[in-house]
């Protein structure tokens, strides 16, 4: 069995307790990042997802800056077709690999939104930057294994003596992560990531997919090789009406044009597709959102992305986050609000358990 791993979230474009009241946010910048990444290096957690979205801060100037303030905690920084020539990108992610003594792993994302896709420039459809996608990795792995200089003759890029120095400190090279909910994402995962990320979604439903996901993995001569993680967010509170009181409270306010703003701008993304439609499916229900126990859409109303919470006491968070490890999952990219003192309340209430049912699996700090 894989080792377990836990990732946090670093809030780029700001903080909230309520997304319909801007008097919550807490604006970006040193002092708050400074306190979430050290509140997740505090509670064990092994890497830090950067966000890429419009709204955020840039993420590669971001990772550099906070991996100087920081000791230990591994930087998920994004890799995306289209905004960086492969063998520029190559030279950053093994230049910040060796000055951090391997704290960087790639996030390979081809884009939820069409229209911030425009806004910076990309001119290549969703279909065709999941091409570029799967070649500018393929280039990536291969100049960092080469050995010497590298000739590329590809459908986007043309390459001749191209080599990359530092070479990495990870070997071969740093890991890479997929997270993705159509066909095309989950053929690369199958090719060449390390970690496919599902969002939030019903343990039958990840089941499924992992069944897919595995089968093209298979047939690419890589099923050994990929492993299989979740992306959701957290509300843990000492009592389960206390955490279904936060959760409510991070939707107050949010109406309608919100909610089909979020719609709009991700109208391409199936995996953010998939989400809207948990919403939807459970919308009439008493508690509005509750997919599964304890598992709530509800945050889909509010924002893009990874809009599935984990809502409960301590117990009730281990007990969803045991359920997706014993289907297969090894890799938790989690984030919750406040994103310092929800990294410091898992490591305080939640870790503790899932290290008791998991001896050997995960590490203690």
């Amino acid at each position: 069995m894989r080792p377990l791993e836990f990732g946090w979230y670093l809030p780029s474009n700001g903080d909230t307790t309520c997304y319909g009241e801007g008097a919550a946010t807490v604006p970006p910048g040193t002092p708050m990042f400074d306190r979430v990444v050290a509140a997740a290096e505090a509670a064990g957690f092994e890497y830090m997802l950067v966000p890429v979205a419009g709204p955020c801060w840039e993420a590669w100037v971001t990772t550099a800056f906070m991996a100087g303030r920081s000791s230990s905690i591994r930087m998920l920084v994004a890799a995306r077709p289209g905004y960086i020539n492969p063998v520029m990108l190559a030279k950053m992610v093994t230049t910040f690999d060796q000055l951090t003594g391997g704290r960087i792993a790639v996030n390979l994302i081809a884009g939820q939104s069409e229209a911030e896709n425009a806004a910076d420039g990309i001119r290549y459809g969703k279909e065709e930057r999941y091409a570029l996608m799967a070649e500018e990795v393929a280039i990536l792995k291969a100049l960092w294994t080469a050995g010497g200089p590298l000739d590329w003759e590809g459908r986007f890029h043309t390459l001749r003596g191209a080599r990359v120095q530092p070479p990495p400190f990870q070997r071969p090279h740093p890991r890479f992560y997929l997270g993705g909910g159509s066909r095309q994402a989950w053929e690369i995962s199958a090719a060449h990531a390390d970690v496919h990320l599902f969002w939030g979604d019903r343990p039958e439903a990840i089941t499924a997919q992992m069944a897919e996901i595995r089968a093209l993995a298979r047939a690419a001569g890589r099923e050994a090789a990929l492993g299989f993680g979740m992306r959701l967010q957290i509300i843990c509170r000492e009592t389960e009406a206390e955490a279904w009181a936060a959760a409510a409270e991070l939707v107050r306010g949010v109406d309608e044009d919100r909610s089909a703003a979020v719609r709009a701008n991700v109208a391409n993304s199936v995996a953010n597709q998939r989400v809207q439609a948990l919403l939807r499916e459970t919308r009439d229900e008493e508690r509005a959102g509750l997919i599964a126990p304890n598992l709530w859409a509800g945050l889909a109303r509010a924002r893009q992305g990874a809009g599935v919470a984990v809502v409960g006491d301590p117990a009730q968070c281990a007990a969803v986050l045991q359920r997706f490890i014993d289907i297969g999952c090894h890799s938790f990219c989690l984030s919750g609000y406040l994103h310092d003192e929800e990294a410091t309340r898992f490591g305080r209430w939640v870790k503790p358990i899932l290290l008791e049912r998991n001896a050997g699996r995960m590490r203690a700090a």
